[in-house]
């Protein structure tokens, strides 16, 4: 497996691999993998010639300076764990090499990010499409893996892909979950013992939003009432948004009808973690 810290020399490693007609499939992180990230590794794996795992933490989609500076890394450990996995390359750049000096280009979204996280977190999906774009650019993938925790990204990815003309199909897999339901996140270290156990409202809201559809509850505003008085039932926990909205516009319903997207973002403690779940 080979680690490649430089646009140019991934760049040389992409030519190579279409030259003999190697499909070529990404997987986007920002490092400290879990069981999740190991789970579209796998999915790549299975549909590729080629595995390609970024490792990049980008600062421009962080609008909290502190939440970037506490944000966990270990490259080293990454790499190992990528490397069981039989991924064939580690792209790792430095943020010199992503925004050298002079950068000031930024791929925006005008409709998909005016909700949900975008509402609350302004700025933040630019820094996704940016740095997005920039490795669909260097790295020429024939698919990319992302997860459904962050299912607005996915959206917002699908229509980058769709609007700019590129040929890379976006696989969006299942949010993997700890046994008790807590979708894994990078974040989840952070919380404290007393944290981790009131951080299972989360899940147990999307249990009830579905509970609710499955009885022909249709009225949104019920179940994010509902929902919310889960989330408000345990100490740590600050509610970001609860949202329901269509899983296609993500706009916000009223009513639902048809395929709709539960989704939250809960602060615990001071770790803010974000689910959802499809209603269908």
């Amino acid at each position: 497996m080979e680690v490649i810290t430089e646009i140019n020399e991934m760049r040389a490693r992409v030519l190579s691999a279409k030259d003999r007609k190697r499909s070529i499939g990404l997987v986007p992180t920002m490092g400290v993998l879990h069981d999740g990230h190991i789970s579209l590794i796998r999915s790549a794996r299975k549909e590729n010639d080629e595995v390609v795992v970024s490792i990049y933490l980008n600062p421009t989609q962080f609008d909290n300076n502190d939440d970037f500076d506490k944000y966990p890394r270990q490259l080293n450990k990454d790499i190992d764990v990528i490397r069981k996995e039989n991924a064939d390359v580690v792209f790792a750049p430095c943020t010199e090499e992503m925004y050298p000096e002079g950068f000031c280009t930024n791929v925006t979204d005008d409709r998909l990010s005016d909700t949900m996280c975008g509402r609350v977190r302004p700025g933040h999906f630019n820094g996704v499409s940016t740095i997005v774009t920039k490795l669909f650019n260097i790295i020429q993938p024939d698919l990319a893996y992302f997860g459904q925790k962050d299912y607005q990204q996915s959206a917002i990815i699908k229509r980058l892909v769709t609007d700019m003309n590129m040929e890379i199909d976006i696989r969006v897999c299942p949010t993997v979950r700890e046994e008790d339901g807590l979708a894994l996140s990078s974040r989840n270290g952070r919380l404290s013992p007393e944290e981790r156990q009131d951080a299972l409202c989360i899940h147990g809201s999307l249990l009830k939003a579905r509970e609710m559809f499955a009885s022909n509850i249709r009225d949104a505003k019920e179940i994010i009432g509902e929902m919310t008085s889960v989330i408000k039932d345990a100490e740590y926990t600050k509610i970001d948004y609860i949202s329901i909205v269509n899983a296609d516009t993500l706009e916000d319903l009223s009513l639902i009808n048809g395929k709709a997207l539960a989704a939250v973002a809960v602060w615990i403690g001071n770790t803010r973690l974000i689910d959802n779940t499809i209603l269908e």
